[in-house]
């Protein structure tokens, strides 16, 4: 530990604060300022469609601190509405903007964490000023909707991109009895898995009465001050309420400025210490590209889960110690309507734009045994390298049981397991909670069948 340490975190969401914490954890006297430019600290960005549908009530609840809790409890300094505008990696300097004071301000640091996550996908669509027209990223975003939404009670959403946040938003504009549509410039939902998967999830949304249009892309959203219609490709929709739902991309403007270099994801490219290439300088979370554990490639992967993984990771290095985090499988799970849908590794069309030779087998099991009551189909779709046979990613749907299945895939795909070995994995089993062969057991066996020479 060191008296002199002086570290400066550049933002207060998931990793920002993981590593203000962990830091205050391994050293007790190190300076420790964390500059968030929104007005809110570690909040949980991916239970906003909750909040927004109504299940959770208030958004305090998505809280896990406030700037005052966190800097009592932490002894840390955490100052809102802050925004670094410059990195001076000579002088070992940030420049600061107060931005409700107006005033600005110089701060050294001995260790600096860059965290500023990532920012969504805007497109110069023309239109996009008008009142009811809404991104979806932070909790400022998050409040701006639920006020429009509980003043104006608009009857008819548009949702622009069939990607995690789309449809979780989707299904929250359905249960709050809007009629919803949704604008897909690819052919499917949910693009980046398979189409045994997606056309569950699209068959679902028809089901929910939500109009799906793909294929087909934005050109432009109209109205007299507020949204009124918004015209794609192919048609013309009545709205009024358009949530832009185009993606994420790594916010690395800071980074870009002070000449820490970026991977090949775009995203800030670290060590598996979380340092950039510029020694005493982190990154860490949506705006940092990790490694994969089933390619070993640089990979880039914005998810709550992960960031808070990095941060620790980042926290504990910068305050003098000494961790190293392997990387990801991109685990991740949903909820549409009643669906569960998880995925972990690649799926197929990603394993094979990666260049990998693979085989695939898809298999339709049940939650639990046939006979107990409940039971609910799974859809599973278990993805292999050929020449390896190692497991490269596996895809599940179905309305129970899923959560709870992807993460033992995930286990599998982090010990990097033959596709022989997860076919005799030892999982739980009794007829309320699985049938005697479970879902990821089965879909190894009917690859592995369908593969043996």
């Amino acid at each position: 530990m060191s008296l002199e340490r002086d570290i400066v975190i550049v933002g207060g969401c998931a990793a920002g604060m993981s590593a203000a914490a962990q830091a205050r954890r391994v050293d007790p006297t190190a300076k420790i300022t964390v500059y968030e430019m929104g007005g809110y600290i570690s909040y949980a960005p991916c239970g906003i469609p909750y909040f927004i549908s109504g299940e959770v009530k208030e958004f305090s609840n998505l809280l896990a601190y406030t700037p005052e809790k966190f800097s009592q409890e932490r002894n840390v300094d955490v100052l809102v509405y802050h925004e670094v505008k410059k990195i001076n990696i000579g002088e070992r300097t940030v420049e600061v903007v107060d931005l409700k004071g107006g005033r600005e301000l110089k701060k050294s640091f001995t260790a600096l964490l860059i965290a500023t996550g990532a920012s969504p996908i805007s497109p110069p669509i023309p239109g996009k000023e008008l009142r009811g027209v809404f991104t979806l990223r932070s909790m400022d975003d998050a409040l701006a909707l639920k006020r429009y939404i509980d003043e104006e009670r608009p009857q008819k959403a548009l949702v622009v991109g069939g990607g995690y946040i789309g449809l979780e938003m989707a299904t929250a504009f359905r249960q709050l009895g809007m009629q919803v549509a949704i604008v897909e410039m690819k052919e499917h939902l949910l693009p980046n898995l398979d189409e045994e998967i997606t056309s569950i999830v699209e068959r679902e949304c028809r089901e929910n009465e939500v109009d799906l249009y793909l294929g087909e892309s934005l050109l432009g959203i109209e109205g007299n001050g507020r949204v009124m219609r918004a015209k794609t490709t192919n048609r013309t929709i009545d709205c009024d309420l358009v949530l832009l739902a185009l993606g994420v991309r790594p916010n690395v403007q800071l980074a870009k400025q002070a000449g820490i270099p970026l991977g090949v994801t775009g995203a800030i490219r670290v060590k598996m210490n979380q340092e950039t290439d510029i020694p005493g300088v982190f990154a860490a979370g949506d705006c940092s590209e990790t490694k994969h554990i089933v390619s070993g490639k640089p990979y880039w992967f914005p998810i709550a889960t992960l960031a808070n993984k990095q941060g620790r990771i980042a926290g504990e290095n910068m305050a003098g110690g000494r961790l190293l985090f392997p990387g990801t499988v991109g685990t991740q799970v949903m909820k549409v309507f009643g669906l569960e849908i998880g995925e972990a590794g690649f799926s197929e069309k990603e394993a094979r734009a990666l260049g990998y030779e693979t085989a695939s087998a898809i298999v339709r099991t049940s939650s639990n045994a046939s006979y107990y009551p409940g039971a609910q189909a799974i859809t599973t779709k278990m993805v292999m390298d050929v020449k390896t046979r190692k497991v490269l990613g596996v895809q599940m749907i179905g309305r129970k049981g899923v959560a709870k299945r992807i993460d033992s895939a995930a286990v599998a795909l982090h010990a990097q397991m033959t596709v022989d070995e997860v076919a005799w994995l030892d999982l739980s089993y009794a007829p309320p909670f699985s049938p005697v062969w479970d879902a990821l057991v089965h879909s190894a066996q009917s690859l592995r069948a369908k593969t043996i020479s």
